[in-house]
């Protein structure tokens, strides 16, 4: 009797059945040869391949998939360009600390230094920047891809690399390779008893407690035992912009409409994973008082003590594991309510959210950003309460993220992402493909997807600058179904423009190449750029609109398309207004 041996897989049904193995769910990516039949044997499990138009939109995608899901995002692109061109999400999940695994192509073995098709040392090229780089062999792909992907999520959440050469892909193993174990979700971080002593100290003899939430909080999931401790203690909290909704912004200890009062009148801080970047001013005069004591806890031993930190009060450990017993130790403690520090933000509240609504009711032709998002705003709130928690929130460009932060209510964790650490222009599209993927899809089994009632809109928030990094992925999203609503706020410029109205605009654009008479100016975009336009082309909806009244219409039709919508709101372009970036407004010292 003759007996059949089974055939062995190629490495590129090896590559799929690991990922499959490690509950990979979705994958985004680019492909070309050899990494085609990667993405081909994944499809055949049932995993969904993502296909974008640009690797940076997708190695985008790959990294806030992971913050959204707290799983690394799976990313597969070709070598040598392809690699080059996905660094760019490996910055931004470094930058973010945001899980990510990245597959990439490279070219056969035996051609490393002749000179073969696309390649490059991926690896020794990424090691700086990842925090694991390997190169995969026949016998060794699954476990390299296991362990990788294990390093990307635990400790502090970054980029693991794998180089899959077209040997290994096209190639059979000549043994038998083991079933890929389950990686189980990181332990969890413990802390030193005697520090946790030390800040609850701190905290009850506090005369002005602050709780800082930053999107760590928000990716680690911490948002029920926040809540038990802001409402157990009574201590006001201000979230970061990606740290809005781990609690409510409705909630009346929140001290976002009094932020610079919140930060300059604290003595004690409670830092939740944040860090003392850029976003809180390094922790420095004068946005913050001199003898302020920052108390970091944070997953990464490097964060501690860093800028102006208190490195002797910093607590190393996982805030789900911190903050239930500081609770133990903060028990019958409740801030006085009636504090001067409440008082003064109570103040600030009222007169800041006074001057916003101020600003939201001035009408103007053409519109500016506050009557924009206020439109917008009132027209989502009859569509969809904040306390439904169905829709994300995606914004990018520098006035248009900085104002729709605080202009659109977010009362649930991780339903609104920006530009982040990086203020990486070019993710806004990624994003929202990744936010429909994380909440919007049936899973693998073939089961439906969301109900009605669970399934969230992803709004997009764009500059016209950062919508062009990124708008041939409107394509991408009307190929797979998706039906996200954009508005592209277009003052044709980068920060504005430099012309109020078109004849102007001309005049400059032909004095361009006269070094003498000017012309237009770096910052310049093309006049009133018809960008509705990449949604009618792929079959979505389109709306160019100028006025409240057909902005209104747009984002009521646009929330209840199926289909990509892209709404042109043109509003002023602010040609006389100086050139800054209200995050940069530090105040620093000199």
């Amino acid at each position: 009797m003759i007996v059949e041996s089974i055939p062995r897989p190629t490495g590129a049904k090896i590559v799929a059945q690991t990922l499959h193995s490690l509950g990979v769910k979705v994958i985004f990516g680019l492909v070309g040869i050899p990494v085609v039949q990667v993405a081909e044997e994944a499809i055949a499990l049932g995993i969904r391949f993502i296909a974008f138009r640009n690797e940076q939109a997708c190695s985008y995608a790959a990294t806030a998939y992971g913050y959204l899901t707290g799983r690394p995002g799976v990313c597969l692109v070709v070598g040598g360009p392809g690699v080059l061109h996905a660094m760019a999400g490996i910055g931004n999940a470094d930058a973010n600390a945001f899980p990510m695994l990245l597959l990439a192509g490279s070219c056969e073995t035996h051609l490393v230094g002749r000179g073969g098709f696309q390649e490059m040392d991926a690896v020794n090229l990424l090691s700086p920047h990842v925090k694991k780089a390997v190169r995969a062999t026949l016998n060794d792909v699954s476990q390299k891809i296991r362990d990788t992907y294990r390093s990307a999520w635990y400790g502090r959440p970054g980029t693991g690399f794998v180089d899959l050469p077209a040997d290994v892909i096209q190639g059979k193993p000549c043994e038998d390779i083991p079933e890929t174990r389950v990686v189980p979700a990181p332990p969890r971080v413990g802390v030193d008893p005697e520090r946790l002593a030390q800040l609850a100290a701190l905290l009850r003899t506090a005369d002005a407690p602050l709780v800082v939430v930053g999107k760590g909080a928000a990716y680690a999931q911490t948002e029920n035992c926040i809540r038990q401790l802001i409402e157990e203690s009574g201590i006001p909290f201000l979230p970061t912009p990606m740290g809005k909704g781990v609690l409510p912004d409705s909630h009346p200890l929140n001290t976002s409409s009094a932020r610079s009062t919140a930060l300059k009148g604290a003595d004690v801080v409670l830092i939740l994973g944040a860090r003392l970047n850029w976003i809180l001013h390094f922790g420095d005069e004068p946005k913050w008082d001199s003898n302020v004591k920052l108390i970091q806890v944070d997953i990464s031993a490097e964060e501690i003590g860093k800028n102006n930190g208190n490195a002797e009060l910093g607590i190393v450990g996982d805030i789900n594991v911190v903050v239930p017993q500081l609770l133990t130790l903060l028990t019958g403690y409740r801030y006085n309510p009636a504090s001067p520090y409440i008082q003064a933000l109570q103040v600030s509240k009222v007169k800041n959210e006074a001057k916003a609504a101020k600003t939201a009711a001035i009408v103007k032709s053409p519109m500016g950003y506050h009557q924009v998002f206020d439109t917008i705003k009132r027209t989502l709130s009859k569509l969809s309460l904040p306390g439904d928690g169905n829709i994300v929130y995606i914004s990018e460009g520098a006035n248009t993220m900085d104002i729709s932060r605080s202009a659109f209510p977010i009362e649930h964790p991780r339903l609104r992402m920006d530009a982040g650490t990086h203020a990486t222009m070019g993710v806004g599209l990624g994003y929202a493909i990744a936010a429909h993927c994380a909440y919007n899809l049936p899973n693998p089994e073939g089961h439906s997807g969301p109900s009605k009632a669970d399934y969230k809109k992803i709004v997009c928030l764009e500059g016209d600058s950062a919508f062009g990094f990124s708008m041939p992925e409107v394509e991408t999203m009307a190929r797979y179904n998706m039906s996200p609503l954009i508005f592209v706020v277009n003052n044709s410029g980068i920060y504005h423009g430099d012309s109020e109205e078109e004849s102007q605009w001309l005049a400059l654009q032909r004095n361009t190449n006269n070094s003498e008479s000017g012309g237009l100016r770096s910052t310049s975009l093309g006049w009133e750029v018809k960008y509705e336009m990449m949604a009618e082309m792929c079959g979505g909806r389109g709306y160019f609109v100028r006025t409240p009244d057909e902005l209104e219409k747009a984002t009521e039709e646009g929330f209840k398309a199926r289909v990509p919508v892209v709404v042109n709101v043109v509003i002023e372009s602010g040609s006389g207004k100086k050139l800054e970036f209200a995050w940069q407004k530090t105040g620093a010292k000199k």
